[in-house]
């Protein structure tokens, strides 16, 4: 039987009234991975024997009715580092690597008795908006599988649409959780930078990487984010700032809320109809309240530019560790030192990781710093101030997660700049470091479409207040599409 449907309280309720046992549910999660998996591609590994020891150790101890998350099984992206199972980053320098150590938030998992089921698919060292540049396999979009996903959380996203988990974990740099989670109709936050801990994220960009949950509903991603949140020591760039209950604003009044839609969210570039599902997401949040009026945003149009110059320029700087001789893919058949450094990444490292390994070191190179590196940095402070100045007047920024739905797959692989310009509307929340949230908002041509929703520092709570709302007042949350609805 399939428990795919539940919402983990309700699971939580049948775990603590023991009309199911761990060890069953996390069964029939594995069944429904084994079921759907030749479909969707959504994991590079699946924790079978130890999930369901694991599930025993659970059962045997009895489920904590304190702890809501309790014995529910979770899907992993393959950055995260975790104790003992392969971490590879969907990557082919770092196969067959076990890790010695947890990463913060798989300890949070642990301790809150959250079974990572396995680990999930994603673009190459989160490098990729389609899913499709990982060296193992592409993942398929859960609505339609001739379409791409989005990445790179790719089989994070996949995974919970398409039932094989109701949670999953994973890194958003430019747009990675938002982004495919609007393109399989499923809620995905990127936290405040700093709110939860990036200690064992194997770094892409460190001033823009951001873990974060993955879910089918707003509650659950709320719940799921209250574990992972907090302080820690081990990450420098941590914030030691209050972690309140996520929840504690879902199902309030949102009457008076101030929502400020950018113009230039809805300008060139922007797919007709997915413009029309959100101005009309816009106007059902002012029937339920809301006061919603466009302002402006002016540098976000070099959002774009600003990300893969400083982004690819810390890339060329965190990937240097990947040298053939430490961990991981070592070339064959090399007589010196520099030659197995070259062979070994040229070998170990797909085509868009190197390509941005060479954009970040061409940006980072004396006679090009202050060209485009300082640059880049300054234009970033405006960006972040555009924001700041519409925050003193609002409480929520809305607009579209994504330009267009999810494209067919192939159509972008050799177009770098194209993909590159399906986080044009994420990216900027990433420079200015705050939260934002991608929810089901409708439909184009039978693919979903995602309203993201950004809010101030440190504050998930009013972004999940006016999520929920929407949420549970619209039809367009199902939690799977109708191939896997069984």
């Amino acid at each position: 039987m399939s428990y795919n449907n539940k919402t983990i309280k309700e699971l939580h309720q049948l775990l603590v009234n023991k009309e199911l046992s761990v060890v069953e549910l996390t069964q029939s999660v594995l069944t429904d991975i084994e079921k759907r998996e030749p479909v969707i591609d959504a994991f590079l590994s699946v924790n079978a024997d130890r999930a369901l020891s694991q599930a025993a150790t659970i059962d045997a101890r009895g489920v904590n009715p304190e702890v809501l998350t309790d014995g529910i099984s979770i899907g992993v992206k393959d950055n995260i580092v975790t104790e003992g199972l392969e971490t590879t980053a969907a990557s082919k320098i770092l196969g067959g690597w076990i890790p010695p150590y947890n990463a913060t938030v798989a300890d949070k998992l642990a301790e809150n008795g959250l079974i990572t089921i396995g680990k999930l698919n994603m673009d190459e060292f989160a490098m990729g908006g389609s899913g499709e540049n990982s060296s193992v396999k592409p993942t398929k979009n859960a609505w339609n599988q001739t379409k791409v996903p989005g990445g790179s959380s790719s089989g994070s996203a996949a995974s919970v649409a398409s039932g094989e988990v109701r949670l999953s974990l994973g890194s958003d740099t430019g747009g990675s959780i938002r982004q495919p989670a609007a393109f399989n109709g499923i809620v995905g936050l990127k936290p405040t930078y700093g709110r939860v801990s990036r200690f064992g994220l194997i770094a892409f960009a460190s001033s823009l990487d951001q873990i974060g949950p993955l879910t089918p509903t707003v509650e659950e991603n709320a719940q799921l984010l209250n574990v992972i949140s907090g302080f820690d020591k081990n990450d420098g760039t941590s914030s030691n700032v209050a972690v309140p209950d996520f929840t504690s604003k879902i199902g309030q009044d949102i009457k008076g809320m101030k929502i400020a839609l950018p113009k230039e969210y809805f300008g060139e570039g922007i797919d007709e109809k997915v413009k029309e599902q959100i101005l009309a997401a816009a106007k059902h949040l002012e029937k339920l309240g809301a006061i919603v009026e466009e302002v402006s945003l002016p540098h976000s149009k070099y959002g774009v530019a600003v990300y893969y110059i400083i982004a690819s320029s810390e890339a060329s700087s965190n990937l240097q560790r990947f040298d053939g001789i430490r961990y991981g893919y070592r070339a064959q058949d090399i007589n010196n030192l520099e030659e197995l450094y070259v062979k070994s990444r040229s070998e170990g490292f797909g085509p868009e990781v190197q390509r941005r390994i060479m954009l970040g070191t061409f940006s980072l190179s004396a006679g090009s710093y202050d060209k485009h590196f300082k640059k880049a940095g300054q234009v970033r402070t405006l960006i972040i101030n555009d924001f700041a100045k519409v925050f003193e007047n609002y409480d929520l920024i809305l607009g579209p997660t994504a330009p267009t739905p999810a494209w067919d797959l192939g159509a972008r692989v050799d177009d770098p700049i194209a993909m590159y310009l399906a986080d044009l509307l994420t990216i900027p929340v990433n420079l200015a470091g705050l939260p934002g949230i991608s929810i089901p908002a409708g439909f184009v041509d039978g693919l979903p479409v995602g309203m993201q929703l950004i809010g101030k520092r440190y504050d998930e709570a009013t972004i999940y207040q006016v999520a929920g709302a929407f949420e549970a007042t619209t039809d367009f949350h199902q939690h799977l599409p109708v191939i896997f609805d069984k």
